[in-house]
C-alpha cells in the first residue's frame, strides 16, 4: 500500500520544488558567498544655493568579487518635485531634456528622470572632482578597493533650501551598463561627517539620505554566461560543460550569435557585428556559453596535490579586464602556492576557509582577451593534503562552485565526474550485481 503511493506523490513532490527553486532564482538577489555584497549610493548636501543645493553623490561597491566594467554605470532617479540641474562636475548626464521655458542661463539637465554617467580618464581638471572620471569603471571591493568608490558633484535648482523642504528622489536605477541591480528606496540618514586635511577639525553634510542597490544574476541575464568543464590524471574521460549549458545554437533569442572559428573572412564578420552590441557574439560550440573554466587534477604527491586552471573566452565581443573568479572547495584552507594568479581567501561563513578568489596580476595576465589563439589565461595551484579529509573518491577533488566576474557557472552534473578507476569498477559490479539479484527475484517468484 506504501509503495504504491510513492508514484503519485512524486510528481506533485518534484513540481512543487521546482516552483520553488524558480521563485527563489528569478527574485532574490541574495549572493550566499557575499551576502552583506551590495552599492551603496550616498547623498550628501554639503551646502545650500538660492533655489536648492549642491550636492556630493557617492556610490560605494561593498561586493567583494563583482565589478562594473566597461563601458561603466549608469545612474538614474526621478525627481520628486520640478528640479533642474543646473550644473555638474565628474559626471554628466546623456540628455538635456527640455530647457526652453528658461530665457537665460540654461540648466545642464531638465528631465524629470535623468540619468547620470561618469566623465571619461582625461577631463580637464577643472571639471573633476575626487574618485571621479573612471569611465564608469568601479572596482570590487577585494580586487580593487582604491577604485570602488566613484562619484560626482550636482548643482539642484527648484528644489527647496532646507531639510524641511527638500524631497529625495525616487525610483533610482543603476546600470552595469545593463539590467542586474535592483535599488531599493533613498533613506534619509545621520548626516556624513568629514574629517579635514589636518585631522583637528571635523565638519558635516548637512543632509544625507543613502540608497542600496543589490544585484541578481537571473535579471542581469537569462541565460548563464560561463560553465566548468573538468578532467583528471586518473581517468582518461574530459567532462565537458553541459550541452546548452548558455542557451543553444539556432536560438539566437536565448544565446545570441554564434560564428564559426573556421569560417572564412573572420575578422570581417566580428568586426562588422557591431561594437556598442552588449549581446556575446560566441565561438560556436555545444555549450554556447562566453567563457569557460577548465579545471584539471594534474598531479598527486605524497603530500601535495595538483591542480591546473585555464580560463577561455569564446566571446568576440568582450575583453575582459580586471576579471576574478570565485572558486568554493573545502581543500582552500591549505593552499600551499600559487602561479601566475592573485589569491584572497574569502570567508563568507565566518571561520570556514573554502572559498578562494582568484584574479590576474597586473600588466600581466589582467586583461583576457576576446575570443582567439590569445583567449585565455592558466594558472596551477598547489594543495597541501589533509590526511583527515583528502580523497580523491566521488569527485572530492573538483571544485563546488565557481563563480567568474561575479557570475555563477553551469557545473557538470555530479555523476558524470572523472571516477577514480578502481571506484568506476566497484560501481560496475555492483550494478551487475543488482541486475542479477533482481532477475532471480523474478525467476523466484514466477514459479512461487
Amino acid at each position: 500500500m506504501g509503495f504504491s503511493l510513492l508514484p503519485k506523490a512524486t510528481p506533485c513532490i518534484l513540481l512543487l520544488v521546482l516552483l520553488y527553486c524558480t521563485c527563489f532564482t528569478s527574485t532574490d538577489a541574495y549572493d550566499p558567498l557575499d551576502p552583506n555584497g551590495n552599492i551603496t549610493i550616498k547623498w550628501d548636501i554639503i551646502t545650500w544655493t538660492p533655489d536648492g543645493y549642491v550636492a556630493v553623490v557617492t556610490m560605494n561597491n561593498f561586493q567583494q568579487y563583482r565589478h562594473i566594467a566597461s563601458p561603466g554605470w549608469r545612474l538614474g532617479w526621478t525627481w520628486a518635485k520640478k528640479e533642474v540641474i543646473w550644473s555638474m562636475m565628474g559626471g554628466q548626464t546623456t540628455e538635456q531634456g527640455d530647457c526652453s521655458k528658461f530665457k537665460a542661463g540654461i540648466p545642464h539637465c531638465c528631465k524629470k528622470d535623468p540619468t547620470v554617467v561618469d566623465l571619461l580618464p582625461g577631463t580637464p581638471y577643472n571639471q573633476q572632482i575626487a574618485n571621479c572620471c573612471k569611465g564608469g569603471v568601479l572596482g570590487s571591493w577585494v580586487q580593487d578597493p582604491t577604485n570602488a568608490v566613484s562619484s560626482f558633484q550636482v548643482s539642484v535648482g527648484r528644489a527647496g533650501t532646507t531639510n524641511k523642504t527638500v524631497k529625495v528622489p525616487k525610483n533610482f536605477t543603476l546600470s552595469a551598463p545593463g539590467p542586474g541591480y535592483t535599488c531599493g528606496p533613498a533613506k534619509i540618514v545621520k548626516p556624513t561627517q568629514f574629517i579635514q586635511a589636518d585631522k583637528r577639525r571635523v565638519t558635516q553634510a548637512l543632509m544625507t539620505w543613502n540608497v542600496t542597490c543589490q544585484y541578481s544574476q537571473f535579471l542581469a541575464q537569462k541565460t548563464p554566461s560561463c560553465c566548468v568543464s573538468l578532467s583528471s590524471f586518473y581517468n582518461d574521460t574530459i567532462v565537458p560543460c553541459p550541452t546548452c549549458a548558455c542557451g543553444c545554437q539556432g536560438n539566437s533569442s536565448l544565446s545570441g550569435s554564434c560564428v564559426n572559428s573556421q569560417t572564412p573572412h573572420l575578422a570581417s564578420v566580428v568586426s562588422g557585428s557591431g561594437k556598442n552590441n552588449l549581446s556575446p557574439l560566441v565561438q560556436c560550440t555545444s555549450h554556447m556559453c562566453p567563457v569557460r573554466i577548465h579545471w584539471h587534477v594534474k598531479v598527486n604527491y605524497k603530500e601535495y596535490w595538483r591542480v591546473k586552471v585555464t580560463i577561455t573566452n569564446f566571446n568576440y565581443r568582450m575583453n575582459y579586464s580586471e576579471w576574478n573568479m570565485v572558486v568554493q572547495h573545502p581543500n582552500f584552507d591549505n593552499l600551499t602556492q600559487l602561479f601566475s594568479f592573485n589569491y584572497k581567501s574569502l570567508t563568507p561563513y565566518g571561520s570556514i576557509n573554502d572559498t578562494a578568489m582568484l584574479w590576474g596580476v597586473k600588466f600581466y595576465n589582467d586583461f583576457l582577451s576576446q575570443a582567439g589563439p590569445n583567449g585565455n589565461v592558466q594558472s596551477e595551484l598547489l594543495f597541501r593534503k589533509d590526511k583527515a579529509t583528502f580523497t580523491f573518491d566521488k569527485g572530492w577533488a573538483f571544485p563546488r562552485r565557481i563563480y567568474f566576474n561575479g557570475d555563477n557557472c553551469v557545473m557538470p552534473p555530479p555523476d558524470a565526474y572523472p571516477w577514480l578507476p578502481n571506484a568506476g569498477s566497484r560501481q560496475e559490479v555492483s550494478l551487475f550485481a543488482l541486475v542479477i539479484a533482481y532477475l532471480v527475484a523474478l525467476v523466484f517468484y514466477a514459479h512461487a
